[in-house]
């Protein structure tokens, strides 16, 4: 049964953790504050406490309290937010969010989510949330409600049901410190997008302080096999534009990658439940979401040149 926005506050300010919607993926939430809290998220995941977590405010005002924004920071946040942007700022207010919950870093990730009933919960709790997604550490993030409480669905005192996710892919993450903005991890707001704001980005980032960047990652328990040409035996392909795989397989039969990119993770899952020797995954563009497509791939499969 499906927790009401006031509800799942109450859990958050009791010291519980919920199932939070978002536009992206589902999250696993605790009060940002909490350090109790926030080692239980690490518990419930399995998550190694080197990886930073990314705190869920209700508004670009709330963002500022807890993190520095320069002029470029604020460009990105008054083009994107609310929605699928993180943005790596030099934290202002240390007590908000937790050394635990920022790995012990002079930074925090800070996100404004667009999903209503995330927005609801964040505005009923007046506080930052801490909220990765709600997989076991290193599985496919879950994007509908039945995945997330199959995945840590044990650890919650409320779960938010708030439907199929619309984006399916975990946030951007752009850090925007000592004057330099770079992409640490790619996702539905796109490279492109970000330059058009504020200009090319720097060529490398500290990727240390954003989540997600281990090198298996997303993984299901079958091995993943990226741009497959063949199928072997035994394997589940899924396939990519037209005519390529089972329908039933299909990223996006017409080759749209934003179909794609909210079909990933709930394709991976069900293949998964198949049992197969495997999963091959048909080549993907790597062009505008196709970069985070492709991000999140090598990392289920193991491997990121």
């Amino acid at each position: 049964m499906s927790a009401t926005p006031q509800e799942a506050a109450a859990a958050l300010r009791d010291g519980a953790l919920i199932l939070l919607p978002t536009e992206t993926v589902y999250g696993l939430g605790a009060d940002a504050g909490d350090p109790k809290a926030v080692a239980a998220i690490f518990e419930a995941k399995g998550r190694p406490r080197f990886n930073p977590l990314i705190s869920h405010v209700a508004d670009a005002a709330a963002a500022a309290q807890i993190a520095v924004f320069d002029a470029a920071a604020q460009a990105l946040a008054d083009a994107f937010w609310p929605g699928p942007l993180t943005l790596v700022g030099p934290v202002r207010d240390a007590a908000r969010v937790c050394d635990l919950a920022r790995a012990g870093l002079d930074s925090v990730a800070i996100r404004v989510p667009a999903h209503p009933m995330a927005r609801a919960v964040l505005a009923a709790f007046d506080g930052p949330v801490v909220a990765p997604s709600a997989n076991r550490s290193g599985r496919p993030s879950p994007t509908t409600f039945d995945d997330a409480v199959e995945e840590t669905g044990f650890a919650v005192a409320a779960a938010v049901d708030g439907g199929p996710c619309r984006v399916g892919l975990e946030s951007t993450v752009v850090s925007v410190l000592d004057g330099r903005v770079a992409l640490l991890r790619p996702g539905a707001v796109t490279r492109a997008q970000i330059e058009a704001v504020v200009g090319p980005l720097a060529d490398r980032g500290e990727g240390h302080r954003s989540p997600g960047r281990l090198t298996l990652h997303y993984a299901p328990d079958a091995p993943v096999r990226i741009e497959a040409a063949t199928v072997r035996p035994d394997e589940v392909l899924l396939g990519f534009g037209p005519g390529v795989g089972e329908p039933r397989w299909s990223l996006s039969p017409t080759g749209d990658l934003g179909e794609a990119a909210v079909n990933l993770f709930r394709l991976l899952r069900e293949a998964d439940r198949t049992r197969p020797a495997g999963i091959a995954v048909s080549p993907i563009p790597a062009t505008g979401l196709g970069e985070a497509i492709n991000d999140r791939l090598r990392r289920a499969a193991g491997f990121v040149g």
